[in-house]
């Protein structure tokens, strides 16, 4: 069995090959497809197979899935440009014949008023009219998405931000990544769209209070309106397309779109989710 892995080089990916090591897949069963191989060296190392592809270009997506069984599309990172690259990797699947594809979706993307929602609704219908067989898997925040700012945050004592009182089921890279790696390797999952989060929903002011206890410091949540949010944002150098996308999600996080209660994240790992207390005090250590 072929197992493809897109977006290998992302934090993501590399994670996903690594949980699928762990569940004793044989190096030479895995995939593993990205634009800059070299960063893949260490994976090749161990004997996983190596393959350059680009969203972008059909020719080399339809090469590093020849011959793939089950392919895991992770979502690309040039927002604006996702429909279309998702396209031709799930017609490149179809041409193939894969017997599953699995594309890391959003959570309640059924539903999600989210700016970042709309292209992957519009993959989801692209999957649905293909004919491919498909599981869903809709992944809520990276807890990264906080911890990873911990220095910054530490430096300015503050969290900012537009998601009011609202909570957010996050959860690890690393939990996404092993729920997708028990998926690829499972029979029966076409048709299946996973809700996935973390098992303890938390609001902005409690990640600041979780901060605090960790490091000792103490952080507060300033909830601002999303256009001071993106003002914000724009002023240390996000640019601002991309700063109201922030901000905009924020407001979703308010309206609860990326909470999720379904469970389905613990079960597909077979243990509790990393906790935000545990998150936060790991990035406390490393920094």
């Amino acid at each position: 069995m072929s197992i493809v892995v897109t977006g290998a080089t992302g934090q993501l990916g590399r994670h996903v090959i690594e949980a699928l090591l762990q569940r004793s897949v044989a190096p030479t069963d895995i995939v593993a497809v990205g634009r800059s191989i070299e960063k893949l060296a260490d994976f090749a190392e161990r004997g996983v197979r190596v393959q350059a592809m680009d969203y972008s270009d059909a020719a080399s997506v339809a090469n590093a899935l020849r011959g793939a069984r089950r392919v895991l599309l992770i979502s690309g990172s040039e927002v604006g440009q996702r429909v279309e690259q998702h396209r031709t990797v799930i017609e490149a699947a179809k041409a193939e014949g894969v017997e599953l594809l699995a594309y890391t979706s959003i959570a309640n993307a059924g539903t999600s008023e989210m700016k970042l929602a709309a292209e992957h609704q519009a993959t989801e219908a692209i999957l649905r009219e293909s004919g491919v067989p498909f599981a869903l898997l809709r992944n809520s925040w990276y807890l990264e998405n906080y911890t990873e700012q911990l220095p910054g945050t530490l430096a300015q004592g503050a969290l900012a931000g537009s998601a009011g009182d609202g909570l957010v089921s996050g959860a690890t890279r690393a939990d996404y990544a092993h729920a997708a790696a028990a998926v690829l390797v499972a029979d029966g999952q076409a048709g299946k769209v996973y809700e996935l989060g973390g098992d303890e929903p938390f609001s902005m002011a409690e990640l600041a209070g979780e901060i605090t206890t960790a490091t000792g410091k103490d952080v507060t949540y300033n909830n601002l309106s999303a256009e001071d949010y993106a003002g914000l944002l724009t002023g240390v150098g996000i640019p601002g397309a991309f700063a109201e996308i922030l901000a905009d999600s924020d407001l979703g996080i308010a309206r609860g779109d990326l909470l999720v209660s379904t469970g389905d994240l613990r079960r597909l790992i077979g243990r509790p989710t990393t906790s935000l207390a545990e998150a936060v005090r790991a990035a406390a250590a490393a920094a």
